[in-house]
């Protein structure tokens, strides 16, 4: 059984690198990104959302790692 991409599902075009509520969804406890299998995310969503997460730690709205 498959998961739904969250972003299509919620009818989200354009990830935004400044709404970090949503982006902390999917970073695990030390700050990575969870992967594309276990968050059931789409191949076009998980690279707009890498990159909002890059955007967002450059921006110093998301942490890089946390101890």
């Amino acid at each position: 059984m498959n998961k739904q991409c969250f972003f299509t599902s919620n009818n989200i075009k354009y990830i935004d690198y400044k709404d970090t509520e949503i982006l902390k969804k999917f970073l695990n406890p030390h700050a990575r990104m969870i992967s594309r299998k276990k968050s059931g995310v789409c191949s076009k969503s998980q690279r707009q959302l890498a990159e909002a997460i890059k955007r967002s730690r450059f921006m110093a709205l998301l942490p890089y790692l946390t101890r």
